[in-house]
């Protein structure tokens, strides 16, 4: 009972009433003053002070008895050497602007933690689960690996799954950021937190609750909150001996005053005398503002990162990132989508292209390979449906044969699909396939024979699929807005073939590209990166930027490495210092420019607390030797009112506007590309 009523006194919002409170007494007590005859004005200071007292002392308790001098003790020794004095209502505006700016600071950190924690509630308590025979509902928390849950539309995925049964589309925004739903079916794999949009859906648990995707995610945010900036480390180190160096000083100036200088100690109803000096310095050297002045910042910037879908895993990232002067991106994943897409038809004897399309489709229809993939989703894009070939048989490394109309059709190598084509097209595909690889392309050849036992030298129908790891939508954007952010070069990394790397680098605008490395070279080439890595004359930071599967040597090497699109990927969640959930690219810009307002934030911060102090201290010191000397209640003010202005200042990172979300993949034209390749092309 006693914890709670502890917990009810003194919580944040507790704290800022009795601020007010105090605040209100004391302006009453202060107006009051202007009418002598009215008997207890004082009553109203002192009651002020005695509210400042209890929340601005408890805090100091806990550190004189963990043998701790911090700030909070300063300033509860300040008060009470004013008040002690005769000075009872500046010890009063103290505290109650001590009280009032902890009170804000902690609502700061309460709103910030506030942005994680609305994650949390991403993740449901409940699922429909089919247990005997029956569905049921059930906690979340005792879905186990193999078990089958359905969700309905409007419900979130109680765990990461595989969709069974259904087609749906998954609303991802509160986890990646992505504004648009994603298209789900049949194999394809939801993620905990989730919501379905549009039909019902089957899935099979992948793993428990505990251990999903959105849970790493969770936990990720949850350790990144309590890393520290090095200047915040620094910081931290040299609170407590800043704070008894204060006192040091402070009792130096009141000794020096009094005895060497010959003022008076204390100057009754005065501002004056070696007393009043030494608290007023006291007062407005301590560091409330300069210890608060990265701690709110970077938790503001990772709360609101973590909203737009970008999980920075400390402050140090945040610091990291925002000094790169040079990026390195993995081709395959990151700037292209890692598997090969159809998008052309040659039609060099076939001029049915819904029909060629559909035959190879049919083909296609049960194999996993990339290219099998890539034509049914070719086929399905344009609408167009796989035709009914029969005798469908697999030859390894060479391709398929089937039978479409009493003819045999055949898919895959030139050698292996020759025989089927018409003589006098022959040389013709072999220069098509030729010009296709020197693009970095891939061909594909599929044909028709003739019906008649003559098919070597007769009809027939010949075409060349046209396919190639295609650049994701914004990459060439991505490029122009890094050149833009003053980050060059902006290099590819690939193991990829020269020819492909040197296609998308030209298509891209890159500054550079490297390709048919191995692991230990890409490491070698972020090292060599570093070495030269310049902004401004200073030493700049590089990053390294990929899906965080296969190019874990590189992210290792860098300044600070960026994974991308990896909701899923547990390793990358891990490994990385900055994770992408979704895969927009628009994503990688703005997080330079927030880690470099996020910096600019901490810097500001630094520069007004320190220069509050340093012009105060200053005015106190010069102030008093000249006769001029600082009331207490300006240096409360001033010293107060600059730990308020850093708090709202970190708050507005809250407030920055998110990446621009990413349409998805362009529409497909709904009818086959039927372009004959230019001579030269």
């Amino acid at each position: 009972m006693l914890t709670r009523l502890t917990q009810g006194l003194f919580n944040p919002m507790a704290e800022l009433r009795a601020a007010i409170a105090a605040g209100a007494l004391l302006l009453i007590g202060v107006a009051l003053r202007l009418w002598p005859q009215i008997p207890g004005n004082s009553l109203f200071i002192w009651a002020s002070l005695a509210i400042g007292m209890v929340y601005g002392g408890r805090p100091a308790l806990h550190a004189l008895r963990d043998v701790r001098f911090d700030i909070d003790v300063l300033m509860v020794v300040g008060a009470g050497l004013a008040a002690y004095i005769g000075h009872p209502e500046e010890g009063a505006l103290l505290l109650f602007l001590f009280v009032l700016s902890g009170a804000l600071e902690d609502l700061a950190m309460l709103r910030t933690k506030r942005e994680v924690e609305a994650l949390h509630k991403l993740m449901p308590t409940e699922a429909l689960v089919f247990r005997n025979g029956e569905w049921v509902e059930a906690d979340a928390e005792t879905l186990t690996t193999g078990e089958r849950v359905k969700v309905r539309p409007g419900e979130r995925v109680p765990a990461d799954a595989r969709i069974v049964s259904g087609e749906s589309s998954m609303d991802q925004s509160t986890i990646t950021g992505e504004s648009l739903p994603r298209h789900v079916r049949l194999g394809d794999e939801l993620f905990a937190g989730t919501i379905n949009t549009d039909d019902p859906l089957e899935a099979e648990v992948l793993r428990p609750v505990r251990e999903s995707s959105l849970q790493k995610i969770l936990d990720l945010v949850t350790r990144a909150q309590g890393q520290r900036e090095p200047v915040q480390r620094v910081i931290d180190r040299l609170s407590q001996p800043y704070a008894i160096g204060v006192l040091v000083i402070s009792a130096a100036v009141l000794l020096v005053w009094w005895l060497v200088l010959d003022r008076p100690l204390l100057v009754a109803g005065a501002t004056t005398g070696a007393i009043y000096t030494a608290i007023t310095l006291l007062i407005v050297a301590s560091p409330c503002a300069l210890v608060i002045a990265t701690p709110t910042a970077t938790l503001a910037a990772i709360a609101r990162a973590a909203r737009a879908g970008v999980l920075f895993k400390g402050g140090q990232s945040v610091d990291a990132l925002a000094n790169i002067s040079a990026v390195c991106f993995d081709k395959t994943g990151t700037l292209t989508f890692g598997r090969p897409r159809l998008y052309e038809v040659h039609p060099l004897a076939w001029s049915d292209g819904a029909e060629l399309l559909g035959v190879a489709a049919a083909l296609e229809a049960d194999s996993t390979h990339p290219i099998a993939v890539a034509i049914r989703e070719a086929a399905a894009a344009r609408g167009v449906e796989p035709l009914p070939v029969s005798q469908i048989n697999h030859t390894t490394a060479k391709g398929l044969e089937g039978r479409y109309r009493g003819a045999v059709v055949r898919l895959g190598s030139y050698s292996y699909v020759e025989p089927l084509i018409p003589a006098c097209f022959r040389n013709r595909v072999k220069e098509v396939l030729g010009r296709i690889q020197e693009r970095g392309h891939v061909g594909v050849v599929i044909a028709r024979g003739d019906q008649t036992p003559q098919a070597d030298e007769a009809g027939g129908q010949a075409a060349v699929l046209i396919m190639a790891d295609s650049v994701r939508p914004g990459a060439a954007t991505l490029v122009k807005e890094l050149h833009a952010l003053g980050i060059r070069p902006v290099r590819m990394l690939t193991g990829d073939n020269r020819l492909t790397a040197e296609r998308i680098a030209t298509s891209l605008g890159l500054d550079a590209f490297d390709a048919e490395l191995l692991p230990e070279d890409k490491l070698r080439i972020v090292g060599e990166m570093k070495g030269t890595a310049r902004h401004n004359g200073a030493r700049a930071g590089v990053a390294a930027i990929g899906d965080g599967v296969n190019d874990a040597p590189a992210l290792a090497a860098a300044d600070v490495s960026v994974a991308i699109g990896t909701i899923g990927t547990a390793a990358a969640l891990e490994s990385a210092d900055i994770v992408l959930l979704s895969d927009n690219l628009a994503g990688i810009p703005w997080a330079v420019r927030f880690a470099r307002r996020a910096r600019r934030v901490v810097k500001t911060n630094l520069a007004l607390a320190l220069s509050v102090i340093a012009a105060m201290g200053a005015l106190t010191v010069i102030g008093s030797l000249t006769g001029h000397d600082v009331p207490l209640s300006v240096g409360v003010l001033a010293h107060e009112g600059g730990t308020v202005l850093v708090v709202l200042n970190s708050l507005l990172l809250l407030k920055h506007s998110g990446p621009a979300g990413e349409a998805g993949h362009p529409a497909p034209d709904p009818r086959v590309r039927l372009q004959t390749i230019p001579e030269g092309a």
